[in-house]
């Protein structure tokens, strides 16, 4: 328990950047399909579209992300992403304003998600640099669960603060809570002390890309999951004609928050290809109760079971990312290792709403489990390599 106090307090302040940065989307995830599909009357392919613009750009920031924490420093790194998150508010509230063209505001909306989608990048690729920098990556089992537990904290707090602010002042609500939060964040992350950027050459990127490959790709599976339940579990309610929706995405984050409080010291512990194999299973078994749900308690056990499982398959592939990449490059290696979340974001929005249009909403969910179900071969194949 000393080992772990000594860990959690070093990592708070970056816990707490992570959490009020990620709000931002926790706040924006639930009512944003709704402000689509009602407000714009969109179906699920543009909605796909529009949260998938988020990931497409965090996919292309996450390489130049992870290099700029290690050149400039990670708390640069942080504070440039949170203004960057601030103007993505901005265009929120630009494409309010011509929302009688519908087109027009959607294609803002892209653009604002696209410029949050780089503001989340670099804060959370500069925490978690910043972390293992603080304590070593001996930790970096306990650094890469613990950041993610502020990032789906954040997730688990925004879904209903942003349903509240949604249903008392609209969609504007949530674009001025974007432009507020993380300006006041910068602002308290200005006095912490910075670390300085890296005195030696980078490690090659084909070097730091052969460390990542295989974990990543296993990550990429992993993630499908995350993606369905953030794009499309509201509006399985919906369809289903249950309430409260945004409880499918709060029992999703408040499950994942409490197995990393709880068992975030067990990839360090057990190795991260065991930990990502069984945790897999489980994140699999979630998705397919979710589609073949008949109750809405069923599907929101199978969002909290999701949630379990996704929490330690995402740090145990992670583990092995640490342990292959080169020491002066472990920014560009974790940019890197995101980015195969955000691929998988990315093209599974649109995809997965085409799944929805053809064969419905629940069909999603029980896609997304068969090919989350994939990520077990990726840990079978670590298991082997090590």
């Amino acid at each position: 328990m000393r080992v772990r106090v000594n860990v959690f307090v070093p990592l708070a302040p970056k816990m707490v950047v992570v959490f009020v940065g990620f709000l931002i989307a926790g706040m924006g995830m639930p009512v944003l399909p709704i402000h689509v599909s009602q407000d714009l009357g969109f179906g699920t392919f543009v909605i796909g579209l529009i949260t998938g613009s988020q990931f497409c750009s965090s996919l292309m920031t996450r390489l130049w992300a992870g290099d700029f924490a290690d050149r400039k420093g990670p708390k640069k790194a942080v504070v440039v992403g949170l203004s960057l998150a601030a103007v993505a508010g901005a265009f929120y509230f630009v494409s309010l304003a011509v929302i009688g063209n519908p087109a027009l505001s959607a294609s803002i909306l892209v653009a604002g998600r696209g410029v949050l989608g780089a503001g989340e990048s670099l804060i959370i690729t500069g925490s978690v640099a910043w972390g293992l920098a603080t304590v070593g990556p001996q930790h970096s089992g306990k650094v890469i669960a613990w950041i993610g537990t502020a990032m789906f904290g954040a997730l688990a707090a925004g879904a209903p603060v942003g349903s509240a602010l949604f249903a008392l002042e609209g969609f504007a609500a949530i674009a001025a809570a974007t432009i507020l939060l993380p300006l006041v964040m910068a602002l308290l992350v200005a006095p912490l002390a910075p670390l300085p950027g890296r005195s030696t050459a980078s490690a090659s990127r084909f070097s730091v890309i052969k460390a990542v490959w295989l974990p990543g790709l296993g990550s990429a599976f992993a993630s499908l999951g995350y993606g369905s339940i953030l794009a499309f579990s509201s509006l399985l309610f919906l369809h289903r004609e249950w309430a409260d929706g945004w409880l499918a995405v709060t029992c999703f984050a408040t499950a994942l928050v409490t197995s990393r409080i709880l068992l975030g010291h067990i990839p360090d512990r057990l190795g991260g290809p065991v930990t990502a194999l069984v945790f897999a299973i489980v994140e699999a078994f979630g998705l397919l109760t979710m589609g073949l749900a008949t109750q809405s308690m069923i599907a929101l056990a199978g969002s909290a079971l999701v949630g379990f499982g996704y929490s330690l398959v995402f740090p145990g592939f992670g583990i092995a990312v640490v342990r292959d990449a080169p020491p002066e490059s472990r920014g560009m290696a974790m940019g890197l290792y995101s980015a195969c979340l955000d691929v998988a974001l990315a093209l599974s929005g649109p995809a997965l709403g085409v799944v929805g249009d053809v064969a419905g909403l629940p069909a999603i969910f029980v896609t997304t489990g068969l090919l989350v179900s994939l990520s077990t071969i990726v840990a079978l194949s670590l298991l082997r390599r090590a």
